[in-house]
This record gives C-alpha cells, sequence and structure tokens, in this order.
C-alpha cells in the first residue's frame, strides 16, 4: 500500500497508489521532486492508482506550496483509476487551476494515457 515513484526516459514520472494516500508519502515524492525541479527540469505525470481507496483523513491537503513553487514544471498528467475516482482525482490534481492539462483514464487505460503523455 501506498505511493510509488518510478523515473522512466522523457522525464515521466509514474506514481503508483495503492489503497489509502497518506499525506506523508505525498511530502516526500514532492520533496525528491523540489530537488530536481531546483535543477530547471520539468516531468510528465503518469498517476496510476490501484485499488485506491482515497486520501487519508484529517491530514491538511490544502498546501498549496508545492504547487505554487514547482506547478509550472510539471507539464501534463494522466491519472488512470477508476470512474468513480474521477471528479475526486482531477481535483486534486488542480485540473483546470493549472497550466499543465490534466486527463483522466480508466482503469486498463494506461497504454492511452502513457500515449496521451507523448
Amino acid at each position: 500500500m501506498g505511493l510509488a515513484v518510478q523515473k522512466e526516459r522523457g522525464n515521466v514520472w509514474v506514481l503508483r497508489i495503492t489503497g489509502v494516500l497518506r499525506k506523508s508519502e505525498q511530502d516526500s515524492v514532492q520533496a525528491a521532486a523540489a530537488k530536481d525541479f531546483e535543477a530547471g527540469g520539468t516531468v510528465k505525470l503518469l498517476v496510476i492508482a490501484e485499488e485506491f481507496r482515497g486520501w487519508e483523513a484529517g491530514a491538511d491537503w490544502g498546501d498549496l506550496t508545492f504547487l505554487v513553487k514547482y506547478g509550472d514544471q510539471i507539464t501534463k498528467i494522466a491519472v488512470v483509476a477508476d470512474p468513480k475516482w474521477e471528479s475526486s482525482f482531477l481535483a486534486f490534481a488542480g485540473a483546470g487551476f493549472r497550466r499543465a492539462p490534466v486527463k483522466f483514464f480508466r482503469a486498463g487505460q494506461t497504454t492511452e494515457a502513457r500515449a496521451w503523455l507523448g
């Protein structure tokens, strides 16, 4: 369970979320990303949620510090998950509030999501 990150060619980062996403896991990923972003790099995110059960209750998910400082260095976000999570994931990813396009794909559409990321 949790969050695992794999960096791939083409500046694609694959974030695999299983079970409940904990705030501490997100914070760790953001800290690692900040180091890369300080050097001026950009990334495309492929978020794959499997057996996802939501976000840790009671955590401060409203902290936008990372988004404000590094948000423009994320150039595209594709989310692959169960359709019941679509609106929640789009809101969580800041779709419509960030420069990067964010697109949702149904579970099983990882190939299509990768193609969309380019």
